[in-house]
């Protein structure tokens, strides 16, 4: 695995589809366990695979839903089956674009289907933050980054904010 696995914003990787897991073996899991890893490692509440370089439909995430229930899980080939009409906004943040928030408008609850590692197809229906995660992480692994959710002049400052701080390392 790469020393400095975290793949930047800008990088044209996160804007390409990820490819289905058919197989979920020893690899994948070690791939979840690396994951998880990166994700604590970098203060992070959810992390794809593709932001490691991996471009396969896996998440982790380390969140609470609205009730203060802590879910620390790998999710494979995640879909979101609905969304709540009712929306709210949060600010963001992306491992990808340490630093930089944004108010990102979502749907307030999702239910979500996936494999767990142990390859059993399960549903969840989450809100609070965990909601906001699982939709950010999907939408990694669906080729779309969180700066697409705002208007232009804010994906354009980030943008900005995000050149000069790497101009400056």
């Amino acid at each position: 695995m790469p020393d400095d696995p975290i793949v930047p914003i800008d990088d044209p990787r996160l804007r390409e589809p990820s490819a289905a897991i058919l197989d979920i073996d020893d690899d994948i899991r070690a791939l979840a366990d690396y994951m998880f890893q990166v994700m604590d490692r970098e203060n992070g509440a959810g992390l794809a695979a593709i932001q490691i370089g991996v471009p396969k439909r896996m998440i982790v995430v380390d969140v609470p839903d609205r009730s203060g229930r802590r879910h620390r899980m790998a999710l494979i080939n995640p879909e979101i089956l609905t969304a709540s009409a009712t929306t709210e906004t949060n600010l963001e943040g992306c491992l990808s674009m340490p630093g930089y928030d944004l108010p990102v408008e979502r749907p307030a609850s999702v239910t979500v289907r996936f494999r767990d590692l142990g390859g059993a197809t399960q549903e969840l229906t989450a809100d609070g933050m965990l909601a906001v995660c699982l939709q950010h992480e999907i939408d990694h692994v669906n080729g779309k980054v969180f700066s697409d959710r705002v208007s232009r002049l804010r994906r354009e400052k980030a943008k900005a904010w995000f050149a000069k701080v790497r101009r400056a390392a």
